[in-house]
């Protein structure tokens, strides 16, 4: 509370905080009033685009009449050029940002109401933290809030076709295995597993806990030295593909209305009110007026006039903050308080083992980290670790360290499934984790000092499993100006400004 109070001294917020005495406005690249074209009488921005649009087909015509037969036009657009205008600009075309942009036309009051753009610079997401995740959900988290985003997802994956079915496309099917997760802990654990039980049955989740030796008469193929208790989902916990949630939300969305377009956001036009502080100090507060997207392999661009941009770049989430200049600021101020996301590389390993665990196999989480699960039949898996904090792998590719699995992973998973101690390793990738370095959970809201950015990153691992109830969440903070159906304040920037982290202890 020491830093949030010393923020509260230097930059105080709410009553009192600015002197009515000096107000000065800065526009950075905003357009200036236009005339007509043939009259030199003022003209709105809108109105000259339509004479212009006009004109444009005048001359299409002209060229078709003089080329009959012939498609060519003089001033034929790009069609993967985005949108000029845009209520909402959502920068991120993972499973976030495309059930952001579901939710918003869900519940938009009239048709086309809310007109909504998702950008993902991906085109092939190849590279999409989505698409390269492990699968799976579960309510074996924490803090309630976690819990709660993980039964409202749940409960939306079950009945998906209620929410997401398209006309004339085939029904959704998640593959959704509901093996449950399993959690272990050694002697020194054990009374936070037992913590952690009573949060989540009292948030309505169906866990168990096990002893070693029910352990061993369940799971019969796990070596249970130096497990005291395990804790084990009943219900809604397992594993899916997230390519096809992805998909689900993308054909849903597009089908409402909503516009994509593949590029890059390169930056921002903004209008800055920098406002006087009873101190004498200097507080630039910002607003977006254009997006600017750079169309892929190209140097073309398209500069997107919008209401509000919604930042769901994942990984990537801190350099779009760092363009609207967060973290630059003098220190010990809100504006000089670093946006805490960055990538972290997470390897996944495959591997094929004949004698392994069969189809009851669970989402297996060791205390060493290590985890295990099934993939497909046939003795297949995929198994994972998180490294150590100076272990950090490099985040400029994602090439996969093979050695990083000899060494950390299959020592584990070989002592607490003693049929490993055979295996193959048959493939492998890497993906990123938007990893919030101050404590690992969700960021979402809107910046102090940028009054239409909102953020809904952070997620450090389940993004994907929390994004059905957090795209409803922030679409609920946008259109009704507060949360409604899951309160999520604990994860808005306050915690961020005042670096009071809200730990969740079970992060994998």
């Amino acid at each position: 509370m020491a830093t949030w109070r010393r923020l509260q001294l230097k930059v105080p917020t709410a009553r009192g905080l600015f002197t009515p005495r000096r107000v000065t406005r800065h526009t950075w690249l905003c357009g200036h009033g236009r005339r007509s074209l043939s009259t030199g009488t003022p003209l709105h921005q809108s109105d000259f685009f339509k004479d212009l649009e006009s004109q444009f087909v005048a001359m299409r015509k002209k060229a078709a009449e003089a080329l009959p037969g012939s498609d060519w036009s003089p001033f034929e657009k790009n069609p993967s050029l985005p949108p000029e205008r845009a209520d909402i600009v959502i920068v991120g075309g993972g499973v976030v940002g495309w059930s952001i942009a579901y939710w918003l036309k869900k519940k938009e009051k009239v048709r086309g109401g809310v007109r909504v753009l998702v950008v993902e610079k991906d085109p092939t997401y190849s590279r999409c933290s989505t698409v390269l995740s492990a699968g799976g959900i579960r309510q074996q988290f924490s803090l309630p809030e976690n819990i709660h985003l993980s039964l409202a997802s749940a409960h939306f994956m079950r009945n998906i076709n209620e929410h997401l079915s398209v006309l004339d496309e085939d029904p959704v099917d998640l593959q959704f295995n509901h093996a449950g997760y399993l959690f272990l802990a050694h002697e020194k654990v054990a009374h936070i597993m037992e913590e952690n039980y009573r949060t989540q049955r009292y948030a309505g989740a169906k866990v168990s806990l096990l002893s070693a030796t029910q352990l061993k008469e369940k799971f019969p193929w796990i070596n249970t030295d130096g497990v005291v208790l395990a804790s084990y989902g009943l219900e809604n916990e397992g594993w899916f593909d997230p390519w096809t949630l992805l998909s689900a939300f993308r054909k849903k969305a597009i089908s409402m209305g909503v516009y994509q377009c593949f590029g890059e956001v390169t930056g921002f036009r903004y209008s800055t009110n920098i406002m006087t502080t009873v101190d004498g100090d200097h507080v630039d507060f910002k607003r977006i007026n254009h997006v600017n997207v750079r169309m892929p392999n190209s140097l073309e661009y398209q500069p997107v006039e919008c209401a509000l941009v919604v930042n769901a770049a994942g990984a990537y989430s801190g350099k779009l903050a760092e363009m609207m200049g967060i973290g630059f600021g003098h220190k010990d101020t809100i504006a000089g308080i670093p946006f805490p996301v960055e990538p972290r590389k997470r390897y996944i390993y495959v591997v094929h083992c004949p004698e392994g665990p069969g189809l009851d196999t669970p989402f297996l989480i060791d205390y060493s980290g290590v985890y295990l699960r099934r993939e497909g039949l046939g003795g297949n898996y995929i198994a994972g670790t998180s490294p150590e904090e100076e272990e950090e792998p490099d985040t400029s590719n994602l090439e996969v360290d093979h050695q990083f699995f000899q060494e950390k992973i299959w020592p584990h998973l070989a002592n607490r499934v003693p049929a490993f101690e055979s295996l193959k390793v048959t493939g492998a990738w890497a993906g990123f984790y938007d990893y919030n370095t101050l404590d690992q959970n969700a960021i979402i809201g809107m910046h102090p000092l940028v009054h239409n950015m909102y953020f809904a990153t952070g997620f450090s691992g389940h993004g994907l499993q929390h994004s059905p109830a957090v795209g409803q969440a922030v679409a609920e903070l946008i259109l009704d100006g507060n949360f409604k159906t899951l309160d999520l304040s604990a994860f808005s920037f306050r915690r961020i400004l005042a670096q009071e982290p809200i730990l969740e202890k079970n992060i994998v």
